[in-house]
């Protein structure tokens, strides 16, 4: 069988889907820093950070993505040594240590942290030794999973500690042979969950009431259910059609807080309306669709997991962000993928958009570069 070339393989509308996402995030920007003191530097450099995604997405959907595979130990090493480095010498900014420097450059190593966990559990999870049919081998990724958790719930950094969870959860219900030990496992999630929520072993105060107040954001108005109260305000005054680019009065005027990052949907609601959003929604559901296509193309258990983990990251950031703008789930301070301002987010998405590329290439068993 001959092999076809790699341009002819290669899922355009992915890559294309993206990068759009990424346009459309610049524009939005540009609304929600336009009155900030430095809004024009802040545009400048998320469309530095929009480039340089783009070129890493490019680069890694030509790396063979079992390279991960096979530097799975290293890249979790790696992965906690960041995290724990931002423990010890990271940045504080808002109540959280999450940034951490090197030289002139800051970023959030959460973000990436997410993608490298993907590939290294994923490699766990397809390895070859374990073929998980015995429920005490469930302890082995469950294990290989808390520490990254616990170091982002000490920034503190709950929504990305969800995500982890999410990650797992998606990858453990296509790995794991017998629904039997997933629902032993979903049921000890639940628990663990619950008793989060309920003591303050794990959550700080202020966390329970951010995720609490979106039940009854009225019985606190100036404090926990303030966000949520002034973003729904503002996406329910942009209607159908919105109150027009750069004209959101509850967003420009600085009542939505984090409105460039955390609650940017909620600009994208009042000054373009319901038709803004949903068509926002739509190119979120064909990045999404064409994601899939990556799963379905998996040629093995790695890119299979991968694969899953990257589509879970996306879905869950995507629905809970959304969610907590508009009052229907709990403020977790999720970035909206490709949207939100920041660098590291930013760029990561688009790492993850080039891992999926690859794995579709894959499916072709294609020498890149061969004609």
């Amino acid at each position: 069988m001959l092999e076809r070339p790699w341009y002819l393989c290669f899922n355009y509308p992915l890559a294309l889907t993206a990068i759009a996402l990424g346009i459309f995030g610049l524009v939005i920007i540009k609304s929600a820093t336009l009155h900030s003191a430095d809004g024009s530097g802040d545009l400048i450099r998320q469309t530095a950070y929009l480039v340089i995604g783009v070129v890493a997405m490019l680069g890694l959907a030509f790396i063979d993505y079992h390279l991960w595979q096979r530097w799975a130990l290293p890249v979790y090493v790696v992965n906690i040594i960041i995290l724990g480095a931002v423990a010890v010498a990271g940045h504080s900014a808002l109540g959280a240590q999450r940034w951490i420097g090197v030289g002139s450059i800051v970023f959030q190593p959460s973000e990436p942290a997410k993608l490298l966990t993907i590939l290294s559990i994923a490699a766990l999870l397809a390895d070859p030794k374990r073929n998980y049919r015995r429920l005490r081998e469930l302890w082995v990724p469950v294990a290989a999973i808390v520490p990254p958790t616990l170091l982002v719930l000490k920034q503190p950094d709950l929504g990305t500690a969800l995500i982890f969870v999410v990650i797992l959860t998606a990858m453990l219900f296509f790995a794991l042979p017998n629904l039997w030990h997933f629902a032993v496992y979903a049921v000890g999630l639940a628990a663990v969950g619950a008793f989060a929520i309920l003591t303050k072993f794990v959550l700080k105060d202020y966390q329970r009431e951010r995720l609490l107040a979106f039940l009854h954001p009225e019985a606190d108005p100036q404090g926990a259910g303030w966000s949520l109260m002034q973003s729904k305000i503002a996406i329910g005054s942009g209607q159908l059609t919105g109150k027009g680019l750069y004209q959101g009065t509850q967003t420009q005027l600085g009542f939505v807080p984090e409105h460039a990052t955390d609650f940017i949907f909620t600009v994208v609601g009042e000054e373009l309306g319901f038709i803004g959003a949903t068509l926002l929604l739509v190119f979120y559901a064909a990045l999404l669709g064409l994601s899939m296509l990556s799963v379905v193309a998996a040629r093995d258990r790695y890119g299979l997991f991968v694969a899953t983990g990257i589509v879970s990251m996306l879905l869950f950031q995507v629905l809970i962000n959304v969610g907590m703008t508009v009052g229907i789930m709990p403020i977790t301070g999720i970035p909206l993928p490709f949207i939100s301002y920041g660098g590291s987010s930013l760029i990561t998405c688009f790492l993850a958009i080039g891992v999926l590329l690859n794995i579709h290439l894959q499916r072709y068993k294609m020498l890149f570069g061969d004609n």
